[in-house]
């Protein structure tokens, strides 16, 4: 087992992987376990410091080819990420600086890009315990079991893998009417006709066409796809939570705000980092509206929120 001492200031561990991004870390000890890619991963963080242990075998992981284990976290985590300068380009607004303060730490994590897609496919109108629970299902299903000292780890399968499944195989991973849209894109994925890695090269709209072009694809999980494994930090992903937080935050006047207006708002409002904005506002609206935070003077409080992800 291979032991990495990285250093990670500016970040939260603990808040970025329950921010709703990815849904397989799993608490263990002082830290989580977890897999990149195809490495088993056992992390925690130590003050602006992170300690990971990694199995020796899987130093090198599928997710970043050709890099050791310390480049490997570090990409994942985006560790490389501007945060200062991303949270200075916010909108200076209360609900803004509020979401801003509490999650003060996160980071947007860079996803395999197969594994991202397919995870959001099976969210469709569930709640982050019930992904975490599919997630968990395919991976001990379709996945592998890798070890990393005396815990264990599972893999997400590969496109290949899911494709070579049944429907009902999927059904009974809880994944209901989204077996078929998980099964019938990992056949697109599998065969090439949708190559995921070409896809990079793509302006953000066109690739937005491609992806909601895949079964069990609209725009949220494209732009979530967009922001948590492409790497476009403008995507703005608009899901119940969001969609309330922006219409009675910004809108609260107005008793009919459409999505698309909603989606114009955002991408100008917002800007080029409008997809970190999103997931403050996201994280703060699960984890800190309508309990005990203070609403600044003038905003309206938010109810408590206990809506599905999407």
């Amino acid at each position: 087992m291979k032991l990495v001492e990285i250093s990670a200031p500016d970040f939260d561990l603990a808040m970025t992987l329950d921010s709703g991004q990815v849904f397989h870390w799993e608490k263990a000890g002082n830290g989580f376990v977890g897999t990149i890619g195809d490495c088993p991963v056992y992390i925690e963080q130590g003050g602006n410091a992170l300690r990971a242990k990694v199995a020796s075998a899987s130093s090198r992981s599928r997710l970043h080819p050709g890099q050791d284990a310390h480049a490997t976290i570090t990409s994942y985590f985006a560790l490389d990420h501007p945060l200062t300068d991303i949270c200075a380009s916010f909108p200076n607004d209360p609900i803004m600086n509020e979401a801003r303060d509490f999650c003060r730490g996160l980071r947007i994590i860079r996803q395999p890009k197969w594994e991202c897609l397919a995870t959001f496919i099976c969210s469709s109108m569930k709640q982050v315990a019930h992904i975490r629970q599919i997630s968990l299902a395919l991976r001990r299903r379709f996945g592998e079991r890798r070890q990393i000292g005396n815990r264990f780890a599972y893999t997400f399968p590969p496109a290949r893998r899911i494709a070579r499944a049944s429907e009902n195989d999927l059904r009974e991973c809880a994944l209901g009417y989204r077996a078929r849209n998980l099964l019938m894109t990992a056949r697109l994925v599998s065969s090439g006709k949708a190559d995921l890695k070409a896809w990079s090269a793509l302006p953000d709209a066109d690739l937005r066409e491609k992806l909601c072009a895949l079964p069990g694809v609209g725009m949220k999980v494209a732009n979530c796809v967009m922001l948590f494994a492409y790497e476009r930090r403008r995507a703005f992903p608009i899901d119940v939570w969001i969609e309330r937080v922006l219409k009675q935050q910004y809108f609260p006047r107005r008793k009919k705000v459409t999505e698309l207006r909603l989606r114009e708002f955002a991408e100008t409002y917002f800007g080029e980092h409008g997809g970190y904005a999103q997931q403050y506002l996201f994280h703060h609206a699960r984890r800190a509206r309508g309990s005990h935070q203070v609403v600044p003077a003038g905003t309206p409080r938010l109810a408590k929120l206990s809506a599905p992800v999407g």
